[in-house]
């Protein structure tokens, strides 16, 4: 899993009880759990993994299967600011390759990693669903759609604080 080894504090620890707690530790509701997991530390080491799976009595291997599965879930930190950029087929053949080549130089990352200052980090999705918008760019929720290598450096300055 993770070669990072993070320590959970104790209220980290009760607040991943309480959220099992609220989906009434139901193995069934593994994705909800997780969901709100994420929420709460913005990704799912393998600690926090752990006590889920002793709270929904869920062995830790289908965790990480769920998690590895679904592109929204992460077990890295994402930066303040996540920029995904769509790769989907829609998106790949109107230019999204261009798109993230160019947020690759001007941020000095490659996909699936995090800015030393933890601003931004980087990765790709399959699919938006917004492809009348293509190419499309996410950071955080905001939607840039039509987007063009010229317009990453302008993207990258909004975020600038």
């Amino acid at each position: 899993m993770s070669s990072i080894k993070i320590e959970l504090r104790e209220e980290d620890v009760k607040r991943i009880k309480e959220i099992c707690a609220s989906f009434r530790n139901d193995p069934q509701e593994l994705i909800n759990v997780l969901h709100r997991c994420q929420e709460h530390f913005g990704y799912l080491p393998a600690e926090v993994q752990e006590v889920v799976s002793e709270e929904l009595t869920v062995p830790v291997a289908k965790i990480y299967g769920v998690i590895t599965f679904y592109s929204f879930f992460t077990m890295t930190p994402k930066g303040k600011h996540p920029i995904s950029i769509c790769m989907g087929t829609a998106c790949y053949v109107r230019g999204a390759e261009k798109v993230l080549d160019e947020f690759k130089r001007e941020l000095g990352l490659q996909v699936g990693q995090t800015t030393k200052d933890g601003k931004f980090s980087l990765s790709s999705l399959r699919c938006v669903g917004a492809c009348g918008l293509a190419p499309v760019v996410l950071v955080g929720d905001k939607t840039y759609g039509r987007v063009a290598p010229d317009d990453v450096k302008n993207i990258l300055k909004e975020y600038e604080q």
